[in-house]
């Protein structure tokens, strides 16, 4: 049996093996593909010198101005390249001092633009909320015509509407009441704010404040204790464009609080500072850098909100 099976096994014909071939590699691939390679990374090096060059115009400018507030004599300019970009000629804080404890009332013009842009921000929040909240969750006859009515408004330029706005303030008697711009600041910050907040509560479901109604809320504590926490970042956004609009605005100010200069806001007062002839740029630059704090300590406690609500706000109107 084994000698059989030895000699077939000897007879049977060997397996034919298939030849494996490798593919050859066209040229004319591998070149487009090196090609497309190196266009993108070209356009991803000419993206970052575009986003390098943008963020140097905006922040040397700052930068210059902090460089003006810390030189012993307070010049502009300078024959000497280095002072552009250093302080090569010492570090003064002489004209901090200047501004905030010399003759001037800064701290009660610092006091009034504090004032004034947070009752702008708390307006513009209250207002807006309540009108988006009437426009989003109810149907009435004119909606429509009402949104349409505010982009109409956006449209128009505020310094066009300055007269009118100081003639309205007059007749009501707050024409050099602080009351009166930030009642002007809130009706500026009222069409952007009502659109933002809309698109917000659009987002969220009926569902949710139907689930409240149906445990015994009523629609004020609906949207208060159920809408007003789900939209937090939309009402960020909204606090935080009315604070700018009521902190470092000049010409509405300087129109309806001309005088006097205890109660004028921070631009305007500082603007005053300046001589028929000289004018004190190293006050300036040095009161810039500390007005500039109050935006920066808002922007970053609200930063988790901000771009969540410009977002989301956005998406559905």
């Amino acid at each position: 049996m084994s000698s059989k099976y030895m000699s077939a096994q000897a007879t049977a014909p060997d397996a034919v093996v298939a030849p494996v071939t490798s593919k050859p590699v066209v040229k004319g691939a591998a070149n487009t593909m090196t090609q497309k390679s190196r266009n993108k990374r070209l356009g991803l090096i000419i993206s970052y010198v575009i986003l390098i060059v943008a963020v140097l115009f905006a922040v040397y400018p700052v930068y210059f101005a902090f460089l003006v507030s810390i030189r012993p004599n307070g010049q502009l300019l300078s024959l000497n390249l280095a002072d552009m970009f250093l302080p090569s000629t010492g570090i003064s804080f002489d004209s901090y001092n200047t501004v905030m404890f010399g003759k001037q009332p800064f701290f009660s013009w610092l006091g009034n633009s504090l004032v004034i842009a947070l009752s702008t921000a708390f307006a513009s929040v209250l207002i807006a909320t309540s009108a988006a909240f009437t426009i989003s969750r109810f149907k009435f006859r004119g909606r429509n015509a009402l949104l349409i009515m505010f982009l109409a408004i956006q449209a128009f330029p505020g310094v066009l509407a300055l007269n009118a706005i100081t003639n309205l303030l007059t007749r009501l008697g707050l024409y050099g009441n602080p009351l009166g711009l930030i009642l002007a600041y809130s009706a500026g910050t009222l069409v952007f704010s009502t659109w933002n907040l809309k698109g917000y509560f659009d987002t969220i479901p009926v569902e949710i404040e139907e689930s409240a109604l149906i445990d015994g809320c009523n629609t004020f504590q609906s949207f208060f204790l159920v809408l007003l926490p789900l939209s937090l970042p939309a009402v960020a956004i909204t606090a935080f464009f009315g604070f700018l609009a009521g902190w470092g605005e000049f010409a509405l100010a300087s129109a309806i609080i001309p005088a006097p200069a205890v109660r004028q806001t921070l631009p305007v007062a500082l603007q005053a500072l300046s001589a028929s002839t000289s004018v004190p740029w190293g006050l300036f630059a040095a009161a810039s850098m500390i007005v500039a704090i109050p935006t920066m300590v808002m922007f970053y406690l609200m930063q988790n909100n901000l771009q969540a609500g410009l977002t989301a706000g956005g998406v559905k109107g």
